[in-house]
């Protein structure tokens, strides 16, 4: 069985080595030189880190190097995911520089049938054509930069200016000098700020809304994994369905909830002296599960509290001239480029528009079982369409439930209730987000859940034991360690044959 894998992400790497370590025969085709996805060397800005500390951002059964620092850089990421393919002997499976232009399910067989344009390194393109019996997206949400249109922008382009997105901006040269102005307030936007202090000529982060940052270590001491990655962490926002413990936090245990997060939140705002410079948000610390945890950027406070980082909140870009921007309230400022953080398009460029509708609803939300199964498309899936804190894991996790799945070891619902559940999940995703959810793909805070709901689908759960030390502990990739062996152990005890089963 040919299986087609578009991405070589963290998804696309680990749903390929789990395939393949099942007897699947696996091509992976990604647009870029390099793997990495987000963390490939073409999209990284300067000052990327991971958000997650180092031993709960690494695969269940290929550990990080010890000397990297407790929060890797983005070419650290890199160089360790470059690791990974060597290491599981996935490099005669990838197809580099080789990017899909369309997917089309064949007419008179099950399978895909692929065009790609292919780029050597001279940079010439030819086309290419693959065909899979299945296809499983791995591309990301992450994928498709959008960069606002700026009233003015052709004035300024004109004039020399530049304007670009985080993702596009890889060289602190580029600013040297200029006046900069970096577009949003989310961990990559003030990361990217905060590299150009001391290169650019000066920089301004404009921001419409805050969002609480979190720091690495609360009074710098705790380390913030042990507040917001562990079950007890996750356990603190209500999710879909309440059971267990969760019963209690959510009920009668209430205001011991309430207290505990108002309490991070006072500590939060003392030891960023928020209150002081200005940049106390608006809302709870508790409105950080509409979206994403987003870290402290090393010396970002302290930068501005010095003034060599200039900050402008509740505002926007309201025009762009020949070296400067107009912001809404009236200001004007110096700007010889401007830096997007403002966010992805999340959509599958390669299919039409007739499968787009199959699979998306009109709003453009993703209608995935589990996140991963469209209804009415046979031979298709995705894996990574969930913005999670444990990216890797919930990819790993997806790629086990994906194995059992194409064995037809999976008791899938009724196609009703796969639809009911759909819309349940996607209603009550846009409540408490809302609305920003990116396109019904954002799991964050609830990854630990979901990974529990596709283990116990496929009865391959961890212990109750190691499950009650994960609500005090920091969850960590070793946690998920013995789940692809367990689950060969039992394919190969019940004789299970993937290509068999979907030959019947």
């Amino acid at each position: 069985m040919k299986v087609g894998i578009i991405g070589a992400g963290i998804a696309g790497l680990c749903t390929a080595k789990i395939f393949k370590s099942f007897g699947l025969e696996v091509t992976i085709l990604e647009k870029e030189p390099d793997v990495g996805g987000v963390w490939a060397s073409s999209r990284r800005y300067p000052g990327l880190t991971t958000q997650n500390p180092r031993e709960t951002y690494e695969f269940s059964d290929f550990p990080m190097p010890r000397d990297y620092p407790e929060w890797p850089t983005g070419q650290q990421v890199q160089a360790y995911l470059e690791r990974y393919v060597s290491h599981f002997d996935l490099a005669d499976h990838l197809k580099l520089s080789t990017e899909v232009i369309s997917a089309v399910p064949l007419t008179q067989a099950t399978g895909w049938q692929i065009v790609a344009e292919q780029r050597n390194k001279e940079g010439l393109r030819q086309k290419a054509q693959f065909t899979f019996d299945f296809l499983v997206v791995c591309n990301g949400i992450f994928s498709i930069p959008v960069i606002p249109e700026f009233p003015g922008a052709p004035e300024f382009l004109a004039h020399g200016g530049k304007i670009m997105h985080t993702s596009t901006f890889t060289e602190l040269e580029d600013v040297r000098n200029r006046n900069v102005i970096v577009v949003g307030y989310g961990k990559s936007s003030c990361d990217a700020a905060n590299a150009t202090v001391g290169v650019s000529q000066r920089t301004t982060l404009v921001a419409r809304n805050l969002i609480w940052k979190i720091p690495k270590k609360l009074k710098n001491v705790l380390n913030f994994k042990y507040l917001f990655l562990t079950r007890m962490g996750e356990g603190l926002f209500p999710y879909i369905r309440l059971r267990g413990f969760e019963k209690f936090l959510h009920g009668p245990g209430l205001p011991v909830r309430n207290s505990m997060l108002k309490t991070v939140e006072n500590v939060v705002a003392k030891q960023l002296r928020l209150q002081e410079i200005g940049l106390l948000p608006d809302k709870p610390l508790e409105t950080i599960a509409r979206s994403t945890v987003s870290l402290v950027t090393d010396g970002f406070y302290e930068n501005i509290l010095a003034d060599r980082l200039d900050i402008r909140q509740g505002v926007e870009i309201q025009q762009l001239k020949a070296g400067e921007a107009i912001l809404t309230n009236g200001v004007t400022i110096p700007v010889d480029t401007v830096v997007c953080g403002t966010g992805w398009d999340q959509r599958v460029a390669f299919f039409d528009a007739e499968l787009i509708e199959r699979i998306t609803d009109k709003d453009g939300n993703f209608r995935l079982y589990q996140t991963m199964v469209p209804v009415d498309v046979p031979g298709l899936v995705f894996n990574g369409y969930n913005s999670s804190f444990f990216s890797q894991l919930n990819a790993e996790v997806g790629a086990l439930w994906l194995v059992e799945y194409l064995a037809g070891m999976v008791a899938l619902p009724e196609r009703s209730e796969m639809n009911r559940l759909i819309d349940e999940r996607l209603k009550w995703t846009g409540e408490r987000t809302d609305g920003k959810h990116s396109k019904g793909t954002n799991i964050i805070p609830f990854s630990v859940h979901q990974m529990d709901e596709l283990l116990n689908e496929i009865n391959l759960n961890l212990g109750v034991f190691k499950r009650f030390v994960q609500w005090l502990k920091p969850i960590t990739g070793s946690d998920y360690r013995p789940l692809t062996e367990k689950l060969r152990k039992r394919h190969q005890v019940l004789n299970i044959s993937i290509q068999n089963d979907l030959a019947k």
